[in-house]
């Protein structure tokens, strides 16, 4: 486990904070708000009821202890399709709960592809990470984040030029686990 944290440590400085694909993960990175839990979930219910405590327990942490959650999952869903339509168990898991409006849940998968796209498209890079994982995010540090920032519509494409402006070479040194076989990302 502590290998998997190790990597999701580096892909967000290297990656999300260091190309600043997401703007707004560098303060809480810096300020240890940013939890890493690591799910050896067997099944797709253990991974729910995984999900479900970190949403328990962000729920009732303050902010400025952490700010956001990244589920890291690493015994099922390592083909995107399986994963995609896990999404939809977590969007239902979020509305049980009464989570909706409250946290929403961003996805990073190796195999990422966006609807429509090929999936050797470099955009879909932005969304690639070396574990599946599960992104609990704050609806109000979202909205707080959006507000000061000119622009955030803009950030998508800005990333996906980012990602498109890669060379060969960068692209593997950035994201080494995309070399690997799909059966095993890492």
């Amino acid at each position: 486990m502590e290998t998997v944290e190790h990597q999701v440590r580096q892909w967000l400085e290297r990656v999300v904070i260091g190309m600043n694909l997401c703007p707004f993960a560098g303060k809480p990175y810096r300020n240890g708000q940013i939890r890493i839990s690591v799910s050896q979930a067997a099944t797709e219910d253990a991974l729910l009821a995984h999900l479900q405590s970190e949403l328990e327990l962000i729920d009732k942490t303050p902010a400025t202890t952490v700010e956001t959650t990244l589920l890291v999952i690493t015994e099922i869903l390592v083909e995107f399709d399986a994963y995609n339509e896990f999404l939809t168990e977590v969007d239902t898991l979020l509305r049980r709960g009464g989570w909706e409006g409250t946290y929403q849940v961003a996805s990073f998968h190796p195999q990422y592809r966006f609807f429509g796209t090929k999936a050797d498209d470099a955009g879909n890079l932005t969304n690639r990470s070396p574990w599946p994982i599960l992104h609990i995010i704050r609806e109000e540090s979202i909205d707080r984040a959006l507000s000061d920032y000119p622009e955030p519509e803009a950030i998508p494409e800005k990333n996906i030029r980012t990602m498109q402006s890669l060379s060969p070479e960068e692209r593997r040194e950035y994201f080494p686990w995309l070399a690997q076989a799909p059966e095993s990302p890492h």
